[in-house]
């Protein structure tokens, strides 16, 4: 079985940081796009960042400038640094991890962690 485990979360003013961690673990083969997602209450899960194996990394508009997801090298480990933080980057974040192949198996399946709060006030 794989898991995702989310570190990091936490509360802080506007303009602050957060970096935020998500390990995959389990007898993983290989995994083709770690991504973060967010849940603000009242409002469906979106999209926030993402990075594939290959170290190609994309961003919604909105984080664009401010946040940097990054990978360690022969791990299965993701990193979101999240710089400038606004009010409006409140959230549950989830990490999310796309078509991972397991060691002895050729199914390609997605798994999501059970989530970090961010919290950002004014």
């Amino acid at each position: 079985q794989v898991r995702l485990m989310e570190s990091g979360g936490g509360s802080v003013e506007a303009g602050g940081s957060l970096r935020l961690s998500c390990e995959a673990s389990g007898r993983i083969l290989r995994w083709n796009t770690l991504a973060w997602y967010r849940q603000a209450p009242g409002n469906e899960r979106e999209l926030v960042a993402s990075i594939t194996s290959g170290g190609i990394s994309s961003y919604t508009e909105s984080v664009k400038g401010r946040f940097t997801m990054s990978r360690e090298a022969g791990k299965n480990v993701v990193h979101l640094q999240m710089s400038n933080l606004k009010p409006e980057d409140t959230g549950v974040y989830f990490c999310r991890g796309e078509k991972i192949v397991m060691l002895g198996r050729s199914q390609l399946n997605d798994y999501w962690g059970r989530g970090t709060q961010v919290t950002v006030s004014s």
